[in-house]
This record gives structure tokens, sequence and C-alpha cells, in this order.
């Protein structure tokens, strides 16, 4: 047998890379049998007996077979605790025909199986499984009986599998040991490799699943197995290709590829025949000194062009993994796009992504950072778990590099600021333990093997992470936060996040974000009407941060008058849209900064290259710490995510003040002449209280130049009857020919509970004053409008709704709700 990863063949311009297993005799094509489909399924004492699902969990198998509610119903993730408490055994029967089993090789496949399991084929052992992440293949030919073969996978509860490891590493311990008593999860995830996400996390919930959550099948053939192929493009050959057409992100250019067909024949007999796709493009992470600062740069050049990463963060996108189907992902997929995002970074406690995540990403110009899945912890460094680990990065790196939408590896999230900022508290003396520990994981054995499985990307040990600095340091630096270096998460719920001065003006932003609650369309179908209220049990049950819900009243209360209507339910909706203006604005306002610090350095700090805020997506219906999603679950969006849309734009105008002093920057991915619009308006009335026009200005694409200053107390002078406190400004960006560019943004010179004016309007009626963050909703029914959470400074506005089921004018304007800010006190 040859083994896998030796097998390249060049062409034109792409380092082909092809994974046999070769046997002696000649005999026709390789066939497959899947395996998956109705199975049975046990509990340990054979209490319970049911169908299942595979691909699948028990999980989802109980819920559809009745025995258990919805688990995201109320306080079900509790309730339902005993599940990963016990062990369950999937069971098949099937048959296989003469000509099959005559095969010189059959093996059973496991695509996924999750995670800790022995399988038993016509009651033989024939191996056992300890890795979510990894294929398993076990070779079975010589077990195979005519008539009924009887196929069981036992599963060991993941829970108590994980804490006897911990148990059985005596020499020192391997923090985190559980996760805070808020977040209600089970303990020692860092021992067992499978979703690190599913003990817990602060946004979500503890499932600890069980099931075999991928593909299940027969492989058998003489000759030829293919077991991986895959592409990636030859730089030593890159600039021989003129006429090869380029990959780029969203925004920058098309998504082209190539069809490969490789077949492969034995004394004139086709005994292989299959296709791939192949892209041609580069990518770089460029980290070099930076004039005028000290420090390295931190950007990506795709293609030799310096490209900006405007993006978010992707969690799972269920806690059960046989609900994300391809409907979900695309949706989620095209709500990024459709808010002019070009990256995503899959997070490192969750999952590699299935197949189809990555294809959807390919073709819709998403990069993706991809994390390897290690979050938030220490890990052990026993042979056998630096084993398992070591064969999971080889087929996850086979299996994904040839997506071009992958830009860059990364070994693991926060883990080496954890170790540098003493998140575990461990002792001096043992540190340099855990930092030997820290390097043997991520560096001598992932980096390695990245290293030689593919080169056509680069490879960080950690984020955040001051890359180059980093490995310098002994590959954990003194501050992994550090903004002359690298990429940096930032979080903060007690400063006012209207004031850019809190904000890092760090190299690369690849964490960020303010949590809100979803609407009540989404809360309603796992609640019951003693939950709508913010202070109650579940609302309390599904915060999974101490004073979580206090921090975001905190944060709205800076700038928002609080909800206080007397009618419970109406001040609790309130407050579910009074959270997500807060979310909308905060998050609009970091990322402008960001946007405009990508030109300049100030202070020595700046050129920032990148604004990935956390995260898109969310898990489930909740309210939970970290929710800072912009899709709530099932996609509806968020207000951030309307934001997103313009903040992300291709052009856009960013206003701020400096000591009173408003100034307004041009920021643009394309090349062009550009000029400023200003109009101020007074909060009481529609009409315009006057205009101003800057110079036009030549923007290059890729930066951001400043187009307006003036004093804020001589522009309101200039404006005649203008007080901070009763106007606020829109502004928008023009060309030559005074057609508008990019979004209208706006600037309050007050906070809106200040605002002298603000009325509440009766939009369906009348109009006659401005009217901030008007949102439109439509209940359950699914898809998204046009414009949404906006300022609306015109007597008219023509708002379309995407609807994603078929609907009726009627239904839409039966559940049709209509909120300002002044609605909700």
């Amino acid at each position: 047998m040859t083994p896998c990863g030796n097998n390249f063949i060049c062409v034109l311009g792409v380092l082909l890379c092809v994974c046999f297993r070769v046997f002696s005799s000649v005999t026709e094509q390789q066939r497959t049998v899947s395996l998956n489909g109705k199975w049975g399924l046990s509990s340990s004492d054979g209490s319970l007996s049911l169908t299942a699902q595979v691909p699948g969990c028990v999980h989802s198998a109980l819920q559809q077979q009745g025995y258990i509610q919805d688990p995201y119903f109320r306080f079900n993730d509790v309730s339902y605790q005993w599940i990963a408490l016990d062990n369950w055994t999937y069971t098949t029967v099937f048959a296989v025909s003469a000509q099959l089993r005559a095969r010189q090789k059959v093996l059973l496949v496991f695509d996924g199986v999750d995670t800790v399991a022995s399988v038993w084929l016509n009651g033989i052992t024939v191996g056992k499984t300890d890795n979510m992440f990894r294929r398993y293949d076990f070779s079975v030919r010589d077990l195979l009986r005519d008539g009924d073969n009887v196929l069981n996978v036992s599963l060991l509860s993941p829970v108590l599998y994980a804490s006897e490891q911990r148990k059985a590493h005596s020499a020192y311990r391997v923090p985190p040991e559980c996760p805070p008593d808020v977040q209600k999860g089970e303990c020692h995830v860092n021992f067992i490799r499978k979703e690190q996400s599913s003990f817990s996390w602060d946004w979500g919930p503890s499932f600890p699943t069980m099931g075999l959550w991928k593909d299940v099948r027969l492989e058998a053939f003489d000759i030829l197995q293919l077991v991986q192929i895959s592409s990636v493009p030859l730089y030593s050959m890159f600039h021989q290709l003129d006429q090869v057409k380029l990959w780029w992100p969203n925004g920058h250019g098309d998504q082209p590829f190539y069809l490969l067909t490789l077949r492969g024949f034995q004394d004139g007999l086709l005994i292989l025949n299959t296709e791939s796709k192949v892209y041609f493009r580069t990518v770089e992470l460029v980290q070099e000194p930076v004039v005028g600062s000290p420090g390295l740069s931190f950007y990506f050049r795709i293609n030799g062009k310096p490209v900006f990463l405007k993006g978010s963060n992707w969690i799972p996108a269920h806690s059960f993994q046989d609900q994300v189907t391809p409907a979900v992902l695309k949706n989620l997929l095209q709500s990024a796009v459709d808010a002019n995002m070009n990256a995503l970074r899959v997070w490192g406690g969750g999952v590699y992504e299935q197949d189809l995540f990555y294809s959807i990403c390919d073709e819709l110009g998403i990069m993706v950072w991809q994390d390897f899945m290690f979050a938030c912890a220490t890990y052990p460094t026993e042979d056998r778990f630096i084993q398992t680990v070591r064969e999971e990065v080889v087929q996850q790196v086979r299996r994904l590099k040839s997506h071009p939408s992958i830009i860059i590896w990364s070994g693991n999230n926060e883990n080496e600021a954890a170790l540098a900022t003493d998140w575990f508290n461990i002792p001096a003396p043992q540190k340099s333990t855990y930092i030997k520990d820290y390097v043997t994981l991520y560096v001598n054995n992932i980096r390695k093997i990245v290293q030689e499985e593919d080169q056509s990307r680069p490879f960080l040990v950690s984020s955040p992470t001051n890359g180059a600095e980093s490995e310098q340091e002994g590959w954990v630096a003194a501050n992994p936060y550090d903004p002359h270096y690298g990429d940096t998460h930032f979080y903060s719920y007690i400063l006012d996040c209207w004031d850019w001065r809190t904000f890092p003006r760090t190299r690369f932003a690849s964490e960020y974000g303010f949590q809100s609650w979803p609407s009540f369309s989404t809360l309603q179908p796992v609640s019951v009407n003693e939950d709508w209220s913010y202070n109650s049990n579940f609302s309390s049950h599904r915060q999974h941060h101490e004073a979580g819900n206090q921090e975001m009243l905190l944060q709205a209360a800076f700038h928002f008058h609080l909800p206080n209507s007397t009618e419970p339910l109406k001040r609790f909706t309130d407050t579910l849209y009074i959270t997500q203006v807060m979310q909308a604005q905060c998050v609009k306002t970091q990322t402008e900064f960001y946007q405009r610090s990508r030109s300049e350095i100030i202070e020595g700090k700046g050129r920032t290259m990148g604004a990935l805020y956390w995260q898109l997506n969310d898990i489930w219906q909740a309210d939970l710490f970290l929710a800072l999603s912009s899709l709530e679950f099932g996609g509806k969006w968020k207000m951030l995510h309307y934001f997103a849309q313009s903040f992300f734009s291709a052009v856009l105008p960013v206003g701020f003040e400096d000591n009173n002093t408003l100034l307004i920057y041009a920021v643009s991915d394309l090349n062009q002449d550009l000029k400023l619009r200003v109009t101020v308006y007074s909060w009481a009335d529609l009409d315009p209280v006057c205009t101003l026009k800057s110079d036009l200005i030549l923007v290059p694409g890729g930066s951001a130049v400043p187009i307006f200053k003036e004093p804020v107390a001589t522009l309101l002078v200039g404006c005649g009857r203008c007080t901070r406190l009763t106007c606020l400004l829109t502004f928008h960006l023009e060309d030559p020919s005074s057609v508008q560019q990019g979004p209208t943004n706006h600037h309050f010179l007050c906070s809106p509970k200040e605002a002298q004016g603000l009325q509440r309007p009766n939009i369906t009626v009348s109009f006659t004053s401005v009217a901030p963050f008007v949102w439109l909703d439509v209940g359950n029914i699914p898809g998204r409008f046009s414009s949404n959470g906006f300022l609306m400074v015109s007597r008219n506005m023509t708002v379309s709704f995407n609807a994603w089921r078929p609907t009726s004018v009627a239904e839409l304007s039966k559940y049709l709700t209509i909120t300002s800010l002044r609605d909700v006190y």
C-alpha cells in the first residue's frame, strides 16, 4: 500500500495531490454501499429503544421519535442532561452481494463518529474511535457474511469519558477544569476531541452530543481506492499563467474555476473517473516594518492586492449538526455576502464545517480564516492525544486545502493569550511546563503538519497573536494583545461604546462586539407567557454571563431612555428592541473606527486591515452573553446586520468627533474621485436646516482619506438655528456627476435621550419629524427587508420585503409592526 500524500502531479500550474490506496490485481471500478438511513438506537440498560436517522445524533433521534420535547424549549438544556450521561448503541442490519464480498478489500468507513465508540461487526470488534473530527475506516472483508450482517456502534458518555481522562492525567492539572457555573455546562471538555462548545459556552447551551454525525458506508475495491483529491496553486509557476482567470474575494472580482477530470485505467479498463474544481489565487500574510510605527504590519494580500477583510466570526449553526441543512448554510452565507462581507472566521471551539460550507464560500467569494478546533483551554500532550490530533489535522488539511476561500490556518482560539495573561492561575514555577505543552501541540505537531501538507497559505499558531513577534518570543508573547502586531480581540461592556477612544487602534481586529436579545418572534416558540420579562427565570437561565442582562441595559442607558411601558409584554418587546439598537450602534461605531484607521498611523498605531466582529450567527434562541450575532437563530436579520450592510459597503463616509471637531473620512475599496454632501436636520422637522459640500478628492482604492473637517461650534453657527441638542447630521459621498456613492451615514451631536424635539411619529399615517432607528418587523414570517433600523429624514420611503417562503400582502399586513426610538418610552 502506498502512503497517502506522496502522489503529486503538476497540472497547469496546480499542485495536484491524489491520495490512493493501491493493491495488486486487476478488477472493475470501485463500489460504494451507503449505510445511511434508519438504524436502531438504544440506551445502556435497554429502557429506551427507538429508530434513529444516520447521519444524526441521539438528541435529534429522541426528539424526532417523541421521547423528548424540543431541546431548545425553556429549560430543557438542563432537563435533558441525562442524555449525555448515558451510553448509547446504534445498530443496523444490512446485506451485501457476493460480488462485493469477493473484492480484495472492503472498508467500513465512518466520516464522523461523535465521539468515543467501539465498532462491532457480527459480534466482533473491528475498531474504536475517540475523535469527532476524524474519518475512520476499518477493514471488514473477512467479517462479512451472506445474508444479514449486524453492525453495532457503542458510544460512551462523552461527559464521563472526559472525566475519566482527566482523572488519568495525574501529573499536573490541565485547566480549565469546568466552565463557570452560570453556563450550566459540563467539565473537562479539553480531554475529549469533540466540539468544545458542546459542553457549553458563554453564548451557547450544554448539549454534549453523541451519534454518527456524518456518512457511514462500505467501500470495496481491488486495485485502487481514491481517498482524497486536492489541488493548490504552484507559486513557482504562477506568473507564467497570464491567461488564467483568478479567484477574487467578494467585492474585488469574480470567482471563476476550472474543471479537472481525473481518470484511471488498468489494462484498458476505466477504474476511476472523478471531477474536481480547480481555482487559481495566491494569498500572503504580510508582516513587515511599518513606516512611522514600531512593530509589524498584519494584512492579507490576495493575488498581489492588499485586501481589507470585512466580516464576522462563524460558530456552529446548531447544537445538533444533523440539523444544519444545505438551506440553512446557503441562507446564512448569502446573508453575509448581502451585507457586503468578504470574510468569516471559523472559530476554534466548534467544528470543521461540512464540505458544502466551504464550497459556498468559494462560490460567493467569502474568505475563510480557519481555526483548528482548540479554544480557551490548555490541552494534554500524551502520545495518544497527540496521535489522534495529528491524524485529525492531516485529514482536515487534505480535505479542505483545495478551497480558495480558506486563506489562513490558525492553530487555536485565545490559548496564547490565556497563557500570557494567566487566565488559569498557573503558579509561576509551573508556567514553563504549560508553554512546553503549548509548543509541542501547536508548533511541533500542528504547524509542522500543515507546512508539510499545504504551503499555499499562511499558518498562525493562535488568535489573537503577535504573529511573527510571538514566534520571536518563543510562541507565547508577553502581550499577545499588542496593537503594534498581529490580530486583536477586544471586548468592553462597561465603557461607553460611542467613544471611539476606548477601542484599540490595532493592525487587525479579529474579534469584537456587543450582545443583544433576539426578536420576540424568535424567542416566542421556545418560551411561555411567564418568561416574557427581562427579569424572568427564563431570561436569567439563558444568560451565561454574570450581570450580562444588566450590562446590556447599562450600555443602552448611556444614550437612550430605557423602555418604561406599564404593560409588561410591551415593556419586554421594547427592551428587546432597545438592546438591538444599542448593539447595532456600538458595532457600527467600532467597525467604522477600524475602517477609517486603515490608512493612518496615530501615535505609532493604526494601519488596521481587518474587522471581523463577533459573531455572524446564533446557535439557538437566546439572550446569552456573547450572543453578539447579527443573524438570529433561523437566519432573521438583526438591526446590526442591516447596519453591517452599510458599514461594510465598498464606499463609505465615516464621521466622528475629536476635540469637538467633526471629521469625516471617505473610505473606499475602489479608486475614484469623491466629494461629500453633509445635511443638517432638526430633530423636530424633516426640512433640512442647511447643506454643506466638500471639494472633489481622489480616494485611492483600499484607503481612508479625510474629506471634511470643521469645529462643531462653527458648523452650528453657520447653520443658523441649531444646537447640539436640537440638530443631527446625515452625509453621503458623491462622484463627479453628483451621483450618490455608497450609503447615507449619520452623526448624532448629542445622545438621542437628550435630543430636543424628538417626537413619537405615527409613520403609517403621517410623518413630520425625524425618526431614528425605524424598525420593521413581520413576526415569524421568514425573510428580510431591503432596509431596516434606518434613520428616517424624509416623508416617504419605499422598503421591500424579500420573503423566504410563500406569503401574501394580507399576511404581511396582519403581522407588520413599525417601531422607532421614541415609541419605546
